[in-house]
């Protein structure tokens, strides 16, 4: 720590203490029931678990509004002047919400003489490409799964042209630390089915009764689709496609197919189970798949609190938090079953109550911000922070402007006075400014200390080598407490599983703020009961302190690229590029969001804005080809790479290193 800085920090935010302290109107006094008030609302059950683009997100968003005008923010665009109207507040983004089944779904096997039903017999995946095929020829292709790294490829034996039939699941069953485990999610399936030639992918149902099947009911993850049609079918079904006599003889010769590779392959090059169980199949596919995808409004909901410096005023703070969470479960849930609702009371209502308890207290009067402050409550951040990264692609105030953006996610389970803070390396001060405000935080004031307005000069001495503050008749203001509020973990890296990702991809100084995760996490169990108030609010006088600093220092945070606190472990994959992905739906390349610095990626001549759409031999269409080329790469062998940077595509040379 610069010990010199830190001590004019420290003392700046003690006479701002003082001065204050002698302002009863304005404090910054969090309140631990109307954080309470905030997250039982939001994180209730008529909030149906806030999934982005339903009702329950949208009656979020409302609520959030409504209080935003209450506390007289201005809103984002002009208003009709009426008190209702809460739609200025809204900043409005596409997503996809779900997916519906059109009239054109049709299915003919040429060895099965009665009519298939979509939803009894069969059904079209969420992701499947809507098309059409006649009368094609089928393959089994097994478990449907190829891994250069396991030296193991169901698609041993040609399937260009034709219709892949494979199990649902892995070889591994039901373990989900097997060799397999990253391969169970139908999207690897599709993807390894597209790269061997497939015309279209059938997946055998897992569950006897197919309306059981999680597969049996479209779901859309907002990653684009496969590329080819895609649809399940009944076990009966399944076996009818094998020439099996029934699905017990099915199940007999699935079973013995996964022992066969649990026992190992002993492949020299890579095979599969169509090596050793090599099934003819004679039937022919008819097969039209019909699926649309359905839009719905998501919000970011936006106020502004404008600042009163002629000049300062033009640059801004921005606080914020996501709203969103995951609705009943699904995508993102960790709970065992699908169906109970989600309420997400800290991950991120917790959060959102603090953007608005910020909100109140910076709204007191006599306080007057010098620079202009934004609270910005985000939804889609479960499915990739897709409102933050709509909101930098369209800001409403120039992000030059941004003097730094704050973040806060899941700070209400406080553990033993342990705050992890990320973004501490994405600006020069940081690191001065969060010390010396844990250090302030200690302080105690007493506004009665003085004699008269004559004595109200404050002075800094020093006690046992801690900073206090007296006045000039030598009575003390402020004191300090041995011990320090929080036990910090500062994180350099200003990306994250977070929203302030989005901002620190365009070079804004960001903080991110969280108390750590715990067992409900993304889980039903994570309700408003087992939140943390009275530490929450805590938590909360720290970052006001904070962006108090930020708004009375003229001078601006010195933006700096942060190094990687660490090589992320995302996916278990063994080699590592560095790139930060926009997980937005797309079908024409991954888009980057950002490029860790002195990264494969850096290193190769990636930027921020390129879209990658080839690795290798493999075409990227989204994160998810993406994510299954990644799980193809050997760390120290080089590889090309294209991307699209504008209208121009480029070829490049890309060397992965070993994950760490």
């Amino acid at each position: 720590m610069n010990t010199k800085r830190s001590s004019a920090l420290l003392i700046s935010l003690l006479l701002t203490t003082a001065v204050f302290a002698q302002q009863p109107a304005f404090q910054i006094e969090p309140s631990a029931e109307k954080l309470r008030e905030h997250v039982s609302f939001l994180a209730s059950d008529r909030l149906d678990g806030r999934r982005t683009g339903t009702t329950g997100a949208n009656e979020a968003a409302r609520y959030i509004a409504v209080e935003f005008s209450r506390l007289g923010l201005k809103p984002i665009v002009q208003t009709t002047g009426k008190k209702e109207d809460i739609s200025a507040y809204l900043q409005t983004f596409p997503y996809v919400a779900r997916v519906t089944l059109g009239s054109g779904n049709a299915l003919a096997i040429s060895t099965v003489s009665k009519t298939l039903s979509v939803g009894s017999d069969w059904a079209p995946l969420g992701f499947s490409k809507s098309n059409r095929l006649d009368a094609t020829p089928t393959i089994f292709a097994g478990f449907g799964i190829t891994s250069s790294e396991l030296k193991y490829d169901d698609y041993f034996r040609g399937v260009s042209g034709k219709v892949a039939v494979v199990f649902s699941g892995t070889p591994d069953g039901d373990n989900p630390h097997g060799q397999f485990a990253r391969y169970e999610d139908p999207r690897w399936k599709a993807i390894a089915a597209r790269n061997a030639g497939a015309a279209a992918l059938v997946i055998i149902s897992r569950e006897k009764n197919f309306v059981d099947d999680r597969l049996s009911v479209p779901r859309y993850d907002n990653g684009g689709e496969a590329g080819i049609p895609v649809i399940v079918v009944s076990r009966e079904i399944g076996a009818t496609l094998l020439e099996m006599a029934n699905e017990e003889v099915m199940t007999r010769a699935q079973n013995e197919m996964a022992k066969w590779v649990s026992g190992g392959t002993n492949c020299s090059t890579p095979c599969g189970v169509t090596k050793n169980f090599n099934l003819e199949i004679k039937s022919t596919l008819t097969l039209a798949t019909d699926v649309i995808r359905r839009e719905a409004a998501a919000y970011n909901v936006i106020a502004v609190l404008e600042g009163s410096d002629p000049k300062l005023k033009n640059e801004t703070i921005i606080v914020g938090a996501h709203y969103d969470h995951l609705g009943h479960g699904g995508q993102g849930s960790l709970a065992q079953k699908e169906g109970e609702i989600h309420h997400g009371a800290d991950d991120n209502a917790s959060g959102t109550a603090g953007v608005l308890e910020l909100a109140r207290i910076f709204t007191m009067p006599p306080f007057k911000p010098k620079r202009t402050i934004v609270f910005m409550a985000f939804s889609g951040e479960e499915e990739g922070l897709l409102g933050s990264n709509f909101y930098v692609n369209n800001p409403l105030f120039p992000l030059a402007n941004s003097v730094a953006m704050i973040n806060m996610d899941m700070i209400g389970r406080m553990k033993d006075r342990k705050l992890v803070i990320g973004g501490v390396g994405t600006a020069k001060e940081w690191r001065d400014i969060i010390n010396a405000t844990n250090e302030a935080q200690t302080m105690l004031v007493n506004v009665n200390a003085t004699g008269s307005d004559s004595d109200r000069r404050p002075i800094v001495t020093s006690a046992n080598g801690r900073p206090i503050v007296t006045s000039a008749n030598g009575r003390t203001i402020v004191t300090a407490s041995s011990e320090k509020p929080f036990d910090l973990t500062l994180q350099e890296d200003g990306f994250g599983p977070s929203d302030h990702s989005s901002f620190y991809s365009k070079q804004i100084p960001v903080l991110f703020f969280w108390t750590g995760t715990h067992s409900d996490y993304h889980k039903p169990s994570d309700t408003f009961d087992k939140i943390n108030y009275e530490d929450e609010a805590k938590v909360l006088a720290f970052v006001a302190r904070i962006i108090l600093g930020l708004d009375r220092d003229a001078t601006r945070l010195t933006f700096t690229t942060a190094k990687s606190d660490a090589t992320p472990r995302t996916g278990g994959f063994r080699v590592y590029l560095g790139t930060i992905p926009n997980y937005a739906e797309t079908s024409d390349g991954l888009l980057l969001d950002g490029v860790r610095e002195d990264s494969p990626a850096a290193k190769a001549g990636l930027k921020a804005g390129d879209k990658i759409v080839k690795i290798g031999t493999r075409e990227i269409k989204n994160v998810y080809d993406y994510t299954f080329a990644l799980g193809e790469l050997k760390a120290g062998q080089e590889y090309p790479i294209e991307v699209m940077r504008g209208t121009e595509r480029l070829s490049l040379k890309i060397t992965p290193e070993t994950r760490k």
